[in-house]
């Protein structure tokens, strides 16, 4: 399919975006940099098809914004070539959970729909084939199995994404050796040299860590064999609901737990609450104070210890961190504070804590990258003396300090089970 001469894209596509269209295989595959424009490019190629002949597409996107926006880029290039079409909304349930069918349809008959990814919303559908930054859906492998029947009577299949370490779907299609797949891989320094306006510098200087500017902008797929909790162990525990700012006027129906990981110049102060719904941890507030004083911690730390509904709460009273700890533990008392010290075997007990919540999903955590980052930080080590030993380097941007902020919530909760509640209420402080 090339761009009829009658047809104008809504933006003018640089050669690699007008390569990715023209390629009629019927299974391509794009490893592209971020920011790079592809979503932009895939949609342009659907809405291209949807008008020359009645067909179906079906656009699975990590969640409901994603796929919201994706759907809008449609829109957009429908709009270009003179169609106004609508999105439309609709609603429908899989296993007791609720989501969003997004949908545009053409006066020929053809249709292109949006889907929150998941291994059984496609389910049921027949048609084209998009996956949408495919290394970042949870269970990418269900999700893949699921799908692929989808475009068993000759459909396509577009898969677009940025890669994520190795344990994941995206990574074993993109090392496909087969010849199956038609491959586009374009890394920022590429899409500079074409035409993409940015700042290569600008942008190097903004990522201190090297394996995240090789995974989001060289497209290099970075070995997690050491990371504690890989990528996809976090995205299958990211959700939209769970919350880095507290919703307004939160009233939990759950326990609450906290853990505050201390710094004060160069590594983040981190506040993490947690609620506790049946056996599931909701991320609810992630509260980060880069170089910010201690007054300002401690009232941060004394309002969410206020709340009614907090249990427990874990404060690292390593080094600087002591003083406010023991602060906070006399105002409030020994069972709601307990001051935390780390040492490698208390570091080594939060860590497989948080390696085993992980693994059977029982926590939710925010679609945010620098949490997503931090939490991918902390890696298995071994010492020359052959002792076993769980940390990360640190950069510009802390400590793994979201890490341990985390993992001392879930201390706290762990430890509430072991702990005997005081006899008498402590006075509100």
């Amino acid at each position: 399919m090339g761009l009829p001469a009658s047809v104008t894209p809504a933006i003018p596509l640089l050669p690699y975006q007008q390569r990715w269209v023209q390629d009629q295989s019927r299974f391509k595959i794009a490893n592209k940099a971020r920011q790079t424009g592809f979503s932009f490019a895939v949609a342009l190629e659907v809405v291209l098809d949807g008008l020359e002949h009645r067909t179906t597409w079906v656009l699975l996107s990590r969640g409901e914004r994603q796929s919201k926006e994706l759907m809008e880029k449609c829109q957009q290039h429908a709009r270009a070539v003179g169609y106004v079409l609508d999105v439309l909304e609709s609603a429908f349930t899989v296993d007791d959970r609720d989501f969003k069918l997004l949908e545009i349809r053409f006066p020929n008959g053809s249709k292109i729909i949006g889907l929150p990814a998941n291994p059984d919303t496609a389910r049921g559908f027949s048609g084209n084939v998009v996956l949408d930054e495919f290394a970042f859906h949870q269970d990418s492998r269900k999700i893949w199995t699921a799908l692929f029947p989808v475009i068993t009577r000759g459909y396509k299949i577009r898969v677009i994404s940025t890669p994520q370490g190795k344990n994941n779907k995206f990574y074993d299609l993109c090392t496909d050796t087969s010849g199956k797949w038609s491959k586009h891989q374009v890394d920022i320094y590429q899409a500079v040299a074409e035409g993409l306006d940015v700042n290569i510098e600008e942008l190097r200087a903004g990522i201190e860590c090297e394996d995240d500017w090789a995974q989001e902008y060289e497209c290099k797929f970075i070995d997690e064999a050491t990371a504690l909790l890989t990528y996809d162990l976090i995205a299958a525990c990211e959700h939209e609901a769970a919350t880095k700012a507290l919703p307004m006027g939160f009233e939990p129906a759950g326990p609450l737990y906290l853990g505050m990981d201390i710094g004060r110049k160069r590594d983040l102060s981190v506040i993490w609450l947690d609620e506790l719904v049946g056996d599931i941890f909701w991320t609810r507030a992630v509260v980060e104070m880069p170089k910010t004083r201690f007054r300002i911690q401690r009232d941060e730390l004394y309002g969410f210890l206020r709340m009614p509904r907090i249990i427990r709460a874990c404060i690292d009273s390593t080094g600087i961190g002591a003083q406010l700890a023991e602060e906070a533990q006399e105002d409030f008392g020994r069972y709601r504070v307990e001051c935390v010290e780390f040492s490698p075997a208390v570091k080594g007990d939060m860590a497989i804590t948080m390696l085993r919540v992980f693994e059977d999903k029982r926590t939710r955590v925010p679609i945010d990258k620098q949490i997503r980052q931090d939490l991918h930080k902390v890696r298995k080590m071994t010492t020359s003396a052959g002792n076993v030993r769980y940390d990360s380097e640190r950069d510009e941007d802390g400590h793994a300090d979201r890490f341990w902020a985390k993992a001392l919530t879930l201390h706290a909760a762990d430890q509430a089970q072991r702990a005997k509640p005081p006899k008498v209420k402590a006075v509100a402080f």
